[in-house]
């Protein structure tokens, strides 16, 4: 090995040495994390000090104090420290990516199409601990709160990295038991006469997008139950207590079991909503979490 490789190494020890002293507070202390005997901890203290020509501790039989030298050698340390241990970390995850992966899904979307794909991705990825939080409020990515989130709709403008994963339709749907009971819409205007569930997060009166003969037009609508996600309302709907307009993945298993019939659908404007994941980007996007965002891109599409 070259003096200049062999001489890294060791500052890179005095480095660590050094910080140890500080935080454990003596010798003898950092001596016993460090596997070091007091003396030869006092003597790589010495080299070090002798090295760079300055006095970067004050020993009293009581206590270590830091000189303004040694207040900037320790600030510096920690950062090369903190600097090589990500180095290394971002090389062991090129191998094997591991670590806390934070996801976050709003409730329907997450139950329904998120979490029922985590046991393959843990299968694949045994050294990835996912924590999912599933949660209709937004999140903020960019503060740190999660690693992914997963979010429908326009995004608003951020400095985040976006992956599209895929994207949804909507669909007016209510059961076969309603529509006996109630009848059977024909035509947009014939929802005045039926209990339309709607979300309660919007603060306008709810209407209802529709396409006929090319053009778009709105309809308003009111129902007496309103809920925050649409997998709440696909189940009302379901049981026979109005129509719901929602996600088609919300009540894709309901119509496919039959508990749920699309209507109107020759007027349906063809909106869809994309769904999109987001995280921070650039050079330094762990490994975990560029492995999660392909995974969720190649099950969703």
């Amino acid at each position: 090995m070259s003096a200049k490789l062999t001489g890294g190494a060791d500052r890179a020890r005095s480095l660590a040495l050094f910080a140890a002293i500080v935080e454990q507070g003596s010798f003898s202390a950092a001596g016993r994390v460090l596997d070091l005997s007091p003396s030869a901890v006092a003597r790589a203290v010495d080299r070090i000090e002798a090295r760079l020509g300055v006095r970067l501790l004050l020993r009293s039989t009581r206590a270590l104090s830091l000189t303004a030298e040694g207040q900037t050698y320790l600030q510096s340390a920690r950062r090369i420290l903190a600097d090589l241990d990500e180095a290394e970390q971002r090389i062991a995850d090129q191998g094997a990516p591991r670590g806390r992966l934070r996801v976050s899904a709003a409730l329907s979307h997450g139950r329904l199409c998120v979490v029922p794909l985590l046991g393959e991705f843990a299968a694949l990825y045994p050294h990835i601990l996912i924590d999912i939080a599933l949660t209709d409020t937004l999140v903020d990515v960019a503060a740190g709160q999660a690693d992914v989130a997963i979010r429908f709709g326009p995004l608003a403008d951020s400095m985040l990295t976006a992956r599209k994963l895929g994207e949804t339709r909507r669909v007016i749907a209510a059961s076969p038991d309603y529509l006996a009971r109630r009848g059977t819409p024909r035509e947009p205007e014939d929802l005045h006469a039926h209990n339309c569930l709607n979300f309660n997060f919007r603060r306008s009166e709810p209407i209802w997008p529709f396409r006929r003969h090319g053009r778009g037009f709105v309809l308003s609508v009111k129902g007496n139950i309103e809920a925050n996600n649409g997998e709440t309302l696909g189940q009302l709907a379901a049981a026979g207590v109005g129509i719901a307009r929602v996600g088609a993945f919300s009540v894709a298993d309901e119509i496919a079991r039959g508990h749920l019939v699309p209507i109107l659908e020759d007027y349906n404007p063809g909106d869809v909503e994309l769904i999109h994941a987001v995280f921070v980007g650039g050079a330094s996007v762990p490994a975990r979490t560029r492995v999660f965002v392909d995974f969720l891109a190649a099950r969703l599409r």
